[in-house]
């Protein structure tokens, strides 16, 4: 399994739904809450290109973007390949 980070906010509705698609994919993922770990949130805007808000997914180091990237990405087939790499 690729090594998958979700930098997340407790509060954010879309934040939830990401997780609830890589849950649905059986992908584990670290989750890293800006909202209770405000010192990370710096490194998850650099890591993602200057975008502030959450989430932010990376797959295997690769920034994949936001829920709606992610559900993109899952509609045109290509979730399921990153995820059995």
């Amino acid at each position: 399994m690729p090594k998958i980070e979700i930098y997340t906010s407790h509060t954010c509705g879309y934040c939830h739904a990401a997780k609830r698609l890589l849950d649905k994919k059986g992908a584990a993922y670290e989750e890293i809450n800006v909202a209770f770990a405000p010192d990370r949130r710096p490194e998850m805007v650099e890591r993602a290109g200057g975008r502030r808000t959450a989430p932010q997914i990376f797959i295997d180091g690769k920034h994949v973007g936001g829920c709606d990237d992610l559900y993109e990405l899952d509609f045109e087939g290509g979730l399921d390949s990153l995820l059995a790499s």
